[in-house]
């Protein structure tokens, strides 16, 4: 450090001495590029994509241009690892299609599994009596419900959209009262925060919208070995 202060002590006295105006410019130019590079790095860094975070945000920007509409028609797939065509679906096909190609983890399987151990944990809002593998993973307030029994939350309401980390889950709550979640990127909007990819009604993107709806939910769920299908 002490070597760099005086090289830049010599360089700011050459370029205030200099009588040739270009190469003042040269080394007061000189000056501004050194003076950036040695800043601090940004205070949140961004995911590799050898981390779990990293290969999360891949695998769900990857659906963009694949899943082209939004369609939330009760549909029979099948079990384990069953899905809808995946030029369709809903926000939370965007995070369960994630977790499959980036870990082979099987939130249909898990989901299904936790609600036949603890279905009076899970939410009643459609009058289901029992669980139902063709939907309950496709519902945000049961991901919602699964993350939370099984550690992944960080946060309830009372979190800002600068709080959140790359490759965490977003819950909020859209017009209509309607439940959504999606995947926080590695990338920043123009204002500083970081966009989500999800499927928000017109198929998988990644855009800005962290301080536009009520935000209800922040997890992190790690995958495991013990749940890859």
């Amino acid at each position: 450090m002490a070597a760099f202060a005086a090289m830049t002590a010599n360089w700011k006295q050459w370029s205030v001495t200099s009588t040739d105006p270009t190469r003042r410019q040269v080394m007061q130019l000189t000056l501004s590029v050194v003076a950036v590079a040695s800043l601090p790095l940004a205070v949140r860094a961004q995911p590799s994509p050898n981390d779990w975070r990293g290969r999360l945000i891949a695998a769900a920007r990857a659906q963009i241009g694949v899943t082209r509409s939004y369609d939330p028609a009760y549909t029979a797939i099948a079990f384990p690892n069953g899905d809808v065509p995946r030029e369709k679906g809903v926000c939370t096909d965007v995070v369960v299609r994630a977790y499959r190609d980036a870990f082979g983890v099987d939130l249909q399987a898990l989901v299904n599994a936790d609600m036949r151990a603890r279905f009076s944990d899970y939410p009643k809002a459609w009058g289901l009596k029992r669980p139902d593998p063709n939907i309950d993973h496709r519902r945000v307030l049961n991901l919602s419900t699964y993350f939370a029994r099984h550690n992944a939350k960080i946060a309830g309401a009372a979190f800002k959209p600068t709080d959140v980390a790359p490759g965490d889950l977003v819950t909020m709550t859209l017009p209509g009262n309607l439940p959504h979640i999606g995947v926080a990127s590695d990338r920043s909007g123009a204002d500083g925060r970081l966009m989500m990819i999800h499927n928000i009604g017109a198929g998988a993107e990644e855009s800005d919208v962290l301080a536009i709806y009520a935000l209800t939910g922040r997890y992190a769920f790690a995958p495991s070995l013990r749940d890859r299908s």
